[in-house]
């Protein structure tokens, strides 16, 4: 019976902390709505993205300036100190399915943001196994990682000229 109450318990607390984090995601696509809207952000197409630095959170919005709705947020990894993720106002360029064959690794769906700086996948090895699937740090040399299907998603999803800020 003891193992049983302890089971339970223990099944408890992983509902509870799911409800937590749920909650905390829930508050921070509401604070990252708040701040797109209050500051005034416009872009080119009827999608926006912002990437919060600090949350490791790559931010869509779709709408127009001081109207937009988050449609999906997703959790990034940025780059390193010595080789960190440019801060400022971009606009979506050139895409591209994969890249680094040629250096031995593959990163897939890459979207261009500035010069050779893209969101694109975590790093696959050639064989098609994860090299490198960390998110939510600072590792990359500037380029902002996502999950594949994530990058996927800005890849099929989002225009060119769509303005990206970097903070």
């Amino acid at each position: 019976m003891k193992f049983l109450s302890k089971v339970y318990e223990i099944l408890r607390y992983k509902e509870y902390s799911k409800d937590d984090t749920r909650a905390n995601n829930e508050k921070q696509n509401l604070n990252a709505t708040n701040y797109v809207n209050s500051n005034n952000f416009s872009s080119d197409t009827s999608y926006f993205i912002w990437v919060d630095l600090k949350n490791f959170k790559v931010n869509i919005f779709k709408g127009s300036t001081n109207k937009w709705t988050m449609v999906n947020s997703y959790l990034c990894t940025i780059g390193k100190k010595s080789t960190p993720t440019p801060t400022g106002t971009y606009k979506v360029g050139i895409k591209g399915l994969y890249f680094g064959v040629n250096k031995g690794y593959k990163c897939w769906y890459y979207t261009q943001f500035k010069g050779n700086y893209l969101f694109h996948s975590i790093i696959y090895n050639l064989d098609g196994s994860v090299r490198d699937a960390r998110l939510g740090m600072k590792l990359s040399d500037g380029c902002i990682r996502l999950a594949k299907v994530n990058a996927k998603w800005i890849y099929d999803n989002i225009p060119m000229g769509t303005k990206v800020v970097i903070s």
